[in-house]
């Protein structure tokens, strides 16, 4: 009998996998389906596919620096894309145009999402274990200071000279900021061009970078203590890692790397819509994140590639696949907008619910090996 109990964790690793998959298995058959009904050409799917992971991949890989600390995924990166939005508006009204304009963008965001960050960090330590809910409020009210900012501050404290950014009343600046003279600046850097299908090559190249470095930083001391963290916060306090310096760090990196990512975002769709970029950049990032097999607790580069190719290949084709099956494109709309948010609480409940069964298995094998040492010793 005790044998049998302790031969459980076999089958259960193959439960484990299907569950930690399923969520990719479902978007590959509904992604699958949505590019049949669409009717979409297979060059077109592929361009699509390069240019919106080049164009949401750096966000997403915002969030793992987080989850390695153990905070869970932060939603309040949105502070970071805010940033990056700041700065984006300032240099367009200084007329800073091209790829030095996307670098001095780059560098005005980042002392706003240092600051932004360090203030997040702050108010996440004194949340430990609740830190995305309070992330996703915090988003909720750092939106509010943005829009006062943007809406009231900018042109009456904030000097902005352009008419085309301000509003008729002489301040605010307008809902869609065109970005014309920076569209494509660091897309266009190096640009492949194979049987038809652009690739922009600079882009990834910067991408590649940055993963690189993802993995190194892993390795380094500061990787280390995030991990150790992450399994234990009071045995990594004993074990002499300052806890809250550690994941003041996390968020302050995942924040200002928030930054770049929504300027390299807008930079590729050469248009910002002033109030509302930052929370789909923040939902969309989360969401594509879990499509790719993510967890809570664990995400890796292959979890980041993998969600944004099957969340925007379904992203863009279920309008058309919404107009094949009932005659209208809003059909589709409706449906993918549903998914950004049901991925999202489907994989907190998958979360919740596989923690409980790990601990449950736990005791029960905790149970059994205390009833093979008895049998043992009597």
């Amino acid at each position: 009998m005790s044998t049998n109990q302790i031969a459980v964790p076999s089958g259960h690793k193959l439960e484990t996998f299907l569950l930690n998959s399923i969520i990719p298995i479902i978007f590959l058959v509904l992604s699958a389906g949505a590019i049949y009904l669409s009717g979409y050409s297979a060059p077109y799917v592929i361009q699509e596919m390069f240019t919106r992971l080049g164009r949401n991949l750096f966000l997403i890989l915002a969030l793992l620096i987080p989850i390695m600390a153990g905070m869970g995924l932060n939603f309040g990166m949105v502070l970071g894309a805010m940033a990056g939005q700041i700065a984006l508006i300032l240099v367009v009204d200084w007329a800073v145009v091209g790829l030095p304009g996307l670098m001095l963008t780059a560098i005005i965001s980042i002392p706003i999402a240092i600051v932004s960050g360090i203030l997040c960090g702050l108010v996440l330590n004194r949340a430990k274990g609740s830190e995305m809910v309070t992330s996703l409020i915090l988003g909720f009210f750092a939106k509010g200071i943005y829009d006062l900012t943007v809406l009231y501050g900018m042109g009456s404290i904030i000097p902005i000279s352009s008419p085309d950014l301000v509003l008729s009343r002489g301040f605010g600046i307008r809902n869609a900021v065109s970005l014309i003279e920076t569209r494509g600046a660091l897309d266009q850097m190096i640009m492949l061009n194979i049987k038809g299908i652009q690739i922009p090559l600079g882009t990834y190249l910067i991408i590649a970078l940055f993963a690189l470095l993802i993995v190194w930083f892993r390795r380094t001391k500061l990787g280390q203590d995030m991990r150790a963290v992450s399994q234990s916060m009071t045995v990594a306090q004993a074990a002499g890692i300052n806890v809250d310096r550690t994941r003041l760090i996390a968020i302050v990196i995942s924040t200002v790397l928030a930054g770049f990512g929504q300027i390299i975002y807008l930079q590729n769709m050469g248009t910002l819509s002033t109030y509302n970029s930052q929370d789909q950049a923040g939902m969309y990032a989360i969401a594509a994140l879990l499509v790719g097999g993510a967890s809570v607790t664990r995400a890796t580069l292959v979890n980041a590639v993998v969600g944004v190719l099957l969340f925007h290949i379904l992203f863009f084709s279920a309008p058309m696949a919404g107009k094949a099956i009932a005659g209208k494109a809003e059909i589709g709309e409706y449906f993918r907008v549903f998914v950004a948010y049901g991925v999202i609480a489907a994989a907190l409940v998958l979360h919740a619910w596989r923690r409980r069964r790990g601990e449950a298995l736990a005791a029960r094998m905790a149970s059994a090996q205390q009833a093979q040492a008895e049998g043992g010793t009597a």
